[in-house]
């Protein structure tokens, strides 16, 4: 074979074997469900990124912290993962997550300096970056205008103290016709914890120190609104999605929740829904709020590292879209696209100032625990309310020390 012929022959060879080479497929898990974000996106960077396949599974809330531990011991732990805000440090600290600072350094699409502060906070550890947000949130407190109207209430004059709130559903609950005047969640679970924070904050508290006379006036109020039936007894099994879900069904009147409803409450809410800012405990005093959603981040033990932190590029490139088509506030200075429902929207914009993170601690999952074990014994009157949370400021002093 003539030496001409020889290399034309190797070069086809190499063009056939790269041509028909096998995509690298990225295990991916997510709380979403399948008609929310990664399961939605996930076309999208596959068509734009026909060398990358994704393998989507999702993985309960609940259950993602243990089951990912679980994953890491056995080693079979994904490419990339959601982790909730505060749990991103339990897992860098045990060195179980990729550094992402070499990689961010060089990035055209993700500029650190633009995330804003708390939820770069919420993936920084030890002075290293080990995620990027998928977006940001907070809660607030959405109501039915028509039943306000209704009940004699002014619909744009909602709720802005304790007091208020308590005054407006108990004019708002109507037995008769299965409405409670307030759906929210204090299930034993990490949303339990992300609920009571705030209120525990506005009243002098913080999730290192809970055992406050505040922390008390928390609980006793939560457990008025129990005992008087102004919100539902489900609301210690309930997580935010199904108390919503009343909300959304016309059986409660007011729902403290996250942004994140507003997709499916325009689907399902068939009445003028609006939001304020969670009530104060009284006029003048500090506002709190919570910092909600997670974050994308690569496990360590990665074989793909540089198409997970491609596919990482690619949906914080969807910020601008997060809130019309997800529910999500932008992590960073990044501006929406024209956000649906402006009014809700401003109104989460607003909370987003007073939203606190959680921890940031390795043992953030313990202090949660402890935090919403001390929620169930009081509303379920296993115990008072200082005694639940003097035990749980036992606990957090002991993991704190």
């Amino acid at each position: 074979m003539k030496p001409i012929l020889k290399w034309i022959t190797a070069a086809s060879l190499l063009m056939t074997g790269a041509a028909g080479a096998e995509p690298v497929t990225l295990d991916v898990w997510t709380i979403d469900r399948p008609d929310q974000y990664m399961y939605l996106v996930k076309d999208e960077f596959e068509k734009s990124h026909p060398d990358i396949k994704l393998n989507v599974k999702t993985v309960q809330f609940r259950d993602m912290v243990n089951d990912l531990a679980r994953a890491t011991a056995t080693g079979e732990s994904p490419d990339v993962t959601y982790i909730d805000n505060p749990e991103v440090a339990l897992f860098a600290s045990r060195g179980l997550l990729l550094d992402l600072t070499p990689m961010l350094d060089e990035s055209k699409v993700i500029k650190k300096e633009d995330i804003f502060p708390g939820p770069l906070s919420s993936v920084s550890w030890d002075g290293k970056i080990y995620g990027v947000p998928r977006g940001a949130n907070t809660i607030a407190l959405y109501y039915n205008a028509d039943m306000f109207k209704a009940k004699g209430l002014d619909p744009d004059n909602p709720p802005k103290t304790w007091d208020e709130l308590y005054d407006a559903a108990k004019k708002l609950s109507d037995p008769a016709k299965n409405v409670y005047g307030l759906a929210f969640s204090a299930v034993a679970t990490e949303e339990g914890t992300f609920q009571f924070l705030p209120w525990l904050q506005m009243a002098g508290g913080h999730y290192n120190k809970v055992n406050t006379e505040g922390g008390v006036k928390v609980l006793d109020f939560w457990g008025k609104l129990l005992d008087e039936k102004l919100a539902s007894p489900d609301t210690l099994i309930r997580s935010q999605y199904d108390s919503t879900g009343t909300f959304n069904s016309g059986n409660a009147a007011m729902a403290i929740s996250g942004p994140w409803e507003l997709p499916r409450m325009s689907r399902d809410a068939k009445f003028d829904y609006r939001a304020a800012l969670l009530p104060v405990p009284q006029e003048g005093a500090t506002r709190a709020s919570a910092l909600g959603e997670g974050d994308n981040v690569i496990l360590a033990n990665s074989d793909h590292p540089k198409e997970a932190f491609i596919l990482l590029e690619f949906l914080y490139g969807k910020m601008p879209d997060v809130w019309n088509r997800f529910g999500f506030l932008p992590a960073a200075n990044i501006k929406s696209n024209n956000p649906n429902t402006p009014a809700i929207y401003g109104v989460f914009e607003e909370s987003m100032k007073y939203a606190r993170n959680r921890g940031p601690h390795p043992e953030w999952p313990k202090i949660s625990k402890a935090i919403y074990t001390a929620i169930q014994s009081s509303l379920t009157k296993k115990s008072d309310a200082k005694t639940a949370l003097d035990t749980a400021q036992t606990q957090i002093d002991s993991i704190l020390n």
